[in-house]
């Protein structure tokens, strides 16, 4: 469906590939039934694979590339779901740029502008 299972707003300086570990090991806590990572090859690499090793041991991960004889725009599977979710979450004028000077701040409106999708996802059916 594309909803917000866990979110964690860091400062610039962090890589997605660490910041996603650290999302990662406070994520298995919430949700051990988890299976399956599909991720970009941003996150490919042994520092990722290793660290994800240690915080998630079952979770298998899926590197989604994209082919290189694509040219332009190519809907990778698994992958449009995560930007989708993104796409609506910039709907939100707060979100659709950097306004907030604290990081908890921030992470509030995010999880509001996810609480507000889940409501018209479950008001309109």
């Amino acid at each position: 469906m594309g909803l917000l299972l866990h979110a964690l707003v860091t400062s610039a300086d962090v890589q997605d590939r660490d910041g996603g570990l650290m999302v990662l090991s406070t994520l298995f806590a919430r949700f051990p039934f988890l299976k399956k990572l599909f991720a970009d090859t941003a996150y490919a690499g042994p520092v990722f694979h290793d660290g994800l090793a240690l915080a998630m041991p079952g979770l298998v991960t899926e590197i989604v590339r994209r082919s290189d004889r694509a040219k332009g725009f190519v809907v990778l599977p698994q992958r449009w779901i995560v930007e989708r979710t993104i796409g609506w979450l910039n709907r939100c004028r707060r979100l659709a740029k950097d306004w907030e000077n604290l990081n908890h701040n921030a992470l509030a409106f995010l999880r509001l502008a996810s609480i507000r999708l889940m409501l018209r996802k479950l008001c309109n059916p």
